[in-house]
């Protein structure tokens, strides 16, 4: 096996300067045309809702904290349930069913607090928030039915965003930079490798 000749390689690399300006180029240009042409622009909207005693909320103790505290995994999976999103879909006469909607619906708890987020994300800003509210809505009667208690509260309701989250033109073009830095080096790698053995 041939021993590589730093020196070597690296005079062989500044022969191959174009081959890796043009490799790093087509990268970019690969990035930008699959930003402006096929990446989809998804929009994010959240509401948060507080789990609460209800209307007395001077006479809340510590119990119903830890209560409150122990519902909330509890919680979660009632509002990523059939029932309640097949509710809203309903609701809101949406072109959806329940897989396609259920994987844009997030629902998480923010910092081991009594507060559960019920983020959406869509292509479409407006049914992303309208989706993200009418949850907590459905969510909320629907407790009130299975466990017959009113103990949700609306911290934030969900606003229709202006800018997709998923959309960042620097972003996308350094990442192909890097990509094309690192594929023309490793071809020209291979190039020099090969050399080495003919």
């Amino acid at each position: 096996m041939e021993e590589i000749n730093l020196k070597e390689m690296f005079d062989y690399f500044l022969s191959k300067k174009l081959y890796i300006i043009l490799i790093t180029i087509v990268c970019i240009l690969t990035g930008f045309v699959y930003f402006r042409f096929f990446k989809v622009p998804m929009y994010k909207s959240y509401t948060t809702i507080l789990l609460t005693k209800g209307s007395d909320v001077n006479q809340i103790t510590s119990n119903d904290i830890t209560l409150n505290k122990n519902l909330v995994d509890t919680y979660r999976e009632i509002i990523k349930s059939r029932k309640v999103i097949n509710k809203v879909i309903n609701n809101l006469n949406i072109d959806y069913n329940f897989e396609s909607l259920s994987k844009e619906i997030s629902v998480s708890s923010i910092n081991d607090t009594e507060i559960i987020k019920i983020s959406v994300s869509d292509r479409d800003s407006k049914i992303a928030m309208d989706v993200a509210n009418e949850t907590a809505n459905v969510f909320n009667s629907e407790v009130v039915k299975l466990y017959n208690i009113q103990n949700i509260g609306i911290v934030d309701e969900a606003v229709e965003e202006e800018s997709p989250y998923n959309i960042n033109m620097l972003k996308t073009l350094l990442i192909s930079f890097f990509i094309g830095i690192i594929l023309s080096f490793g071809v020209v790698f291979i190039l020099f490798y090969f050399q080495l053995l003919l």
